[in-house]
């Protein structure tokens, strides 16, 4: 399987791991039984993401797209971030394997799950405007 140059940089060094305490909204996407989870923190000031943290546990491209979806977030609006696709992280990427797909389709949820933790800690529903939040089942490659 061929990873291109910046998914080996990705998962060698990965960008913004850890966590947040205090963060304003945690999301967690994935499925033990495909063995890759996601955790995302957040940081909202402004409705920008001001800080952002991830805690993977998965395969290489797991934390590849983890990392790379953390970059694409940090210091934007959460209006633009809502947009982020999976397609759009595998293009960060150069591309990803067939097989490793499902990987950023976490990445995009587990950045929704996280906004969507983040309108309920205000007190607003997050389906209009997240969307639903699926599991590893929602992407049909298992």
């Amino acid at each position: 399987m061929l990873y291109s140059e910046k998914v080996m940089d990705h998962f060698s060094n990965p960008r913004n791991v850890g966590e947040i305490p205090d963060a304003d909204g945690v999301g967690e996407v994935g499925n033990a039984k495909c063995g890759d989870i996601m955790k995302m923190y957040i940081k909202v000031k402004d409705n920008v993401i001001t800080d952002v943290k991830f805690k993977t546990f998965g395969c290489g491209a797991a934390v590849a797209t983890s990392s790379i979806a953390t970059e694409m977030i940090l210091g934007k609006p959460i209006d633009e971030v809502l947009k982020i696709t999976n397609k759009a992280v595998v293009e960060a990427l150069d591309g990803l394997p067939a097989v490793k797909i499902h990987c950023s389709v976490l990445a995009e949820q587990a950045i929704k799950a996280a906004l969507a933790d983040y309108y309920k800690r205000q007190g607003i529903d997050p389906e209009p405007i997240v969307g639903k939040i699926g599991d590893c089942e929602a992407c049909g490659l298992h």
